[in-house]
């Protein structure tokens, strides 16, 4: 496919695609933590338990040759799309059961690892699919749309639950009605993607990507230059943020007894749904059009503070406990806007850690460590938090973006990478 095929139906299934694939990741990870808070399970199993979630999105690079080898992206991750549907639909029907906390999380972990492998696929379609001269430009859109769905499920989705919680008086009844509806969207978004995204494979990719053998995939990505301080760049990158976004919602909903502001579901998901929306957008937008005008160098400790520093205003929503929600949707808007500029940077820079030969593979073998850098300290936040209230908790947070920032001086990269070409 020439490199005008490739880049000329972009607008009709990037936006798409990769809603899709933000959809099921804040499912699974955050819209989970909102639920089992309001099924009454403690802040430290929530942290626990949901962060084990992480692990498909962390060892997907063991079978993320497969993908590689074994018919084309497209077929993989339409497949994968309709099963997450299927597990959804499994959390939707057995909450309202005795057992709902194992019984669910069961079915979460179905739709984790099929959304873990939905995601090797679909990054990997967006590779082959566009033109290199495309992909910095795309990053915006792409980044943006990923967070629109993250931030439909932290916020429709939980402002549709907040409304079934009050209409039915039954937190069970609410959820398990949510979660079916959050199937059905599933159904047509994969819908969707199966008509908007082009046959973008031929046999002569295919046939490429089959002769590196599987353990060649994980020696050749090992043995790139500066891997080490690389690696150690993605878990840090977001490690306060890691945190925070485990505690966030359980902080908001918490009584004023247990250092929270109470906030309803609804308020919570109204916050997220709205101005966070826009926010987010914005914020994602004009990440990517500034990488792709200036290239990735000028913009990466600029954008790394961006996504870091709102965290601290946490500290001051935890310190005062605001009555108004006026200050607290203003927190969220910031630290909306900063995630989705702050995203850019350390998405293009997963994009140029997987350049060359079996780009999809070391692609997904680069998300692995950056889910490994969610999953390990999300698991003991909640513990963490417990022990030293969520003000500290907060200021913890705002600490733990220190080493990023410093291995940004230590991190090597072409500084005009993902410049768009002028000509």
């Amino acid at each position: 496919m020439t490199s005008s095929n490739k880049d000329k139906n972009a607008w009709a299934w990037v936006p798409s695609l990769y809603f899709t694939e933000g959809l099921p990741y804040i499912i699974i990870i955050t819209v989970s933590v909102i639920m089992y808070k309001k099924l009454g399970i403690s802040n430290a199993d929530i942290g626990l338990y949901t962060s084990w979630l992480y692990l498909p999105w962390v060892v997907k690079p063991l079978w993320s040759p497969l993908v590689d080898i074994k018919s084309t992206k497209r077929n993989w991750f339409l497949s994968m799309q309709l099963l997450i549907a299927i597990a959804f639909l499994g959390v939707g029907l057995t909450t309202p059961t005795n057992n709902f906390f194992v019984v669910s999380l069961s079915f979460f972990w179905i739709a984790a690892f099929a959304s873990a492998t939905n995601d090797i696929a679909s990054d990997g379609y967006y590779l082959l699919a566009l033109s290199e001269k495309k992909q910095s430009f795309f990053l915006g859109v792409r980044s943006t749309f990923y967070r629109l769905a993250m931030v439909t499920g932290q916020g429709l989705i939980v402002v549709l639950a907040g409304f079934l919680e009050e209409y039915y008086g039954d937190n069970q009844r609410a959820w398990s009605y949510t979660m079916i509806l959050v199937s059905i969207m599933m159904i047509v978004l994969t819908a969707l993607n199966l008509f908007t995204t082009p046959k973008a494979e031929d046999s002569i990719t295919i046939d490429k990507e089959k002769t590196v053998g599987f353990f060649e995939v994980f020696k050749t990505f090992f043995q790139k230059k500066q891997i080490g301080i690389a690696l150690a760049f993605i878990l840090v990158y977001r490690l306060g943020e890691s945190q925070l976004v485990k505690m966030a919602s359980p902080f908001l909903l918490d009584k004023p007894e247990a250092g929270g502001l109470a906030l309803s579901t609804t308020e919570v998901g109204t916050i997220y749904g709205t101005f966070g929306v826009v926010a987010l957008t914005i914020g994602g937008i004009l990440g990517g059009i500034v990488i792709s005008t200036h290239g990735l160098k000028k913009w990466m400790l600029p954008m790394i503070l961006a996504l870091n520093l709102p965290n601290i205003l946490y500290v001051f929503l935890a310190f005062l406990k605001p009555s108004s929600v006026v200050f607290t949707t203003l927190v969220v808007i910031i630290e909306q806007f900063g995630y989705g500029f702050g995203f850019a940077a350390y998405l293009m820079f997963l994009i140029y850690i997987a350049e060359g030969v079996s780009k999809t593979s070391h692609y997904a073998i680069a998300t692995g460590f950056m889910a490994l850098g969610m999953m390990l300290p999300g698991m003991i936040s909640g513990y963490i938090q417990e022990y030293i209230g969520y003000t500290g908790f907060f200021i913890w947070v705002a600490i733990a973006a220190i080493p990023g920032v410093i291995l940004t001086r230590y991190i090597q990269y072409p500084a005009t990478y993902g410049k768009k070409d002028k000509s």
